[in-house]
């Protein structure tokens, strides 16, 4: 092995499973090798490198592999069939590759959703303290921290500045509106206040939600510090990718096929305009549907009664038969929602072939996990995509007094900006059903992307957040009798379209107006 791959290996503290050492030895190109081996390392978060490393992130290895030529290709492929790890193009499972045919136009990276084990009470502890290591690492980038940051084992009994790193695990308002909140880290916690007179500081210290992870700049002792700043891990997109050609990206969600409030001529619209000779439509190449695509069985008592398709099986037909009429040059991307027909514990697999087995037959149709990451692919351009659901943002609005005073189910994206400001697509612990990791909370925002895309709430909305582009979906059914329960106005059958070279967005309105009336 080359001098240069060891001095690799040891700068980056990783440790390589036996067979994928073998695997990086049998390597003669030291600079693929060393590629390789920082490329999974950034991918996976991880610096134990083992086989299931390596499997969850199958989309990285089969593109690595693609690079290489002739016997070295060969060679190469036969290792990682000895190691068990099929370069095959899968249509199901936790973890896939999915292939557009010979279209190399994009990269698609999965959650981990496999659990195969009982979750114990250390997978949970497991998961925070990765989603703490992972939060610090970026948070220590700052500048603002670095200077006298300290762990809160290490804070003396002497008054002096200092920055920390702490997850909140408390917080509670005093009789003065004072607020006070507990920190922790890995080392420790500290009580820490913010005066009610400090109106800057006070309405950042307002918004922090338990389990938030933040770096503060303070000043105290191991007894009590007084809060200064609070700075969150964040998301900067610095440079903005445009492609050169001009190719277009549709968003859609939340199509709740087989509901009685589905609104079918409207989708039809939607179809005929995609097929059409419209300068708009042809230049369509991606279409994103962020989830809820069926309206499910069973997903609240009573359902059964504002279904017009009764079982699963015929919601998905139906969902499938629109999809067959989406031209064969516009690749899909689709992941669940909370009313599909797969688990509700984030991050969801694909949707299971038992249920919607006729998805799988359609070619241009590639089924992801909620969440998932889309990279766009031109030349070595890449234009990012973060696609998911946003069961979360419910959250974010009951536990945000800003948010809830604003009425943000009406403007969803302000939730939405909370989510890239954490770095995070659901911090607060039980309010959304999950399923731990230990290695590396799924839930993170380890990347930032050029668009973070959501459903969820029914309403059309967009918002820029530090570079970032928002579109929180539109929906494809009619007021529910819940949703004007509690005063949820959605906003149907609107399709934003972004366009990759310009990076200019449109919004079209497919709504029938005779369909939509008869629920208005």
């Amino acid at each position: 092995m080359g001098g240069d791959i060891l001095r690799t290996i040891r700068k980056n503290g990783l440790l390589l499973e036996k067979e994928i050492f073998e695997l990086i030895n049998s390597l003669d190109n030291n600079v693929l090798a060393k590629n390789f081996l920082e490329q999974i390392e950034r991918v996976s978060g991880q610096k134990l490198i083992t086989r299931n490393v390596l499997s969850n992130n199958i989309e990285y290895v089969r593109s690595f592999v693609g690079k290489l030529e002739g016997d070295e290709k060969g060679e190469i492929e036969n290792v990682f069939v000895k190691l068990g790890i099929s370069l095959e193009v899968r249509r199901e499972g936790d973890v896939k590759i999915a292939d557009n045919k010979e279209r190399g136009d994009y990269k698609i990276f999965y959650s981990t959703t496999s659990n195969q084990k009982k979750l114990e009470v250390k997978d949970f502890t497991g998961n925070f303290r990765s989603r703490f290591q992972q939060s610090q690492r970026i948070l220590m980038a700052r500048q603002d921290l670095r200077r006298d940051l300290v762990s809160i084992n290490k804070i003396s009994s002497d008054r002096a500045r200092l920055s920390v790193i702490g997850i909140v695990t408390e917080k509670h308002t005093t009789k003065n509106k004072n607020l006070i909140f507990k920190f922790e880290d890995l080392t420790g916690e500290i009580k820490a206040i913010v005066k009610f007179d400090n109106k800057e500081v006070f309405s950042k210290a307002e918004e922090l939600m338990l389990d938030d992870i933040v770096g503060l700049r303070a000043s105290g002792n191991r007894d009590m510090l007084f809060i200064h700043d609070i700075f969150y891990p964040d998301c900067f997109l610095h440079e903005k990718t445009k492609f050169e050609k001009e190719s277009c990206v549709a968003f859609l969600s939340d199509v709740h096929c087989g509901s009685d409030r589905h609104l079918g001529k409207s989708f039809e619209k939607f179809l005929d305009w995609i097929n059409s000779d419209d300068e708009a439509a042809k230049k369509i190449r991606y279409i994103f549907f962020t989830g809820d695509n069926v309206d499910g069985v069973g997903i609240f008592p009573g359902q059964e009664d504002v279904l017009n398709l009764k079982s699963m099986e015929e919601q998905y037909e139906l969902l499938a038969s629109y999809l067959r009429k989406v031209p064969s040059r516009i690749t899909m991307f689709l992941c669940p929602g909370q009313h599909d027909a797969i688990r509700v514990a984030e991050p969801q697999p694909i949707i299971s072939r038992k249920y919607a087995y006729q998805l799988y037959d359609i070619d241009n149709l590639i089924l992801a996990s909620n969440p998932s990451m889309v990279h766009l692919v031109e030349g070595k351009k890449e234009f990012k995509i973060l696609m998911y659901h946003g069961a979360s943002i419910h959250t974010f609005i009951n536990e945000i007094r800003s948010l809830r005073e604003m009425k943000a189910h009406r403007c969803p994206a302000k939730a939405v900006r909370e989510m890239l400001k954490r770095r995070h697509l659901a911090p607060v612990h039980s309010e959304v059903v999950y399923i731990p990791d230990r290695d590396k909370d799924p839930l993170m925002i380890s990347e930032v992307p050029d668009v973070l895309c959501t459903g969820e709430v029914h309403r059309l909305d967009v918002d820029n957040y530090n570079g970032v582009l928002i579109i929180t979906g539109s929906c494809w059914q009619a007021q529910t009798s819940f949703e004007e329960k509690i005063g949820n106005i959605p906003d149907p059958c609107k399709v934003p379209v972004l366009n990759l070279k310009t990076r200019e967005l449109k919004i079209f309105d497919f709504g029938d107006e005779k369909e939509i009336g008869r629920w208005m």
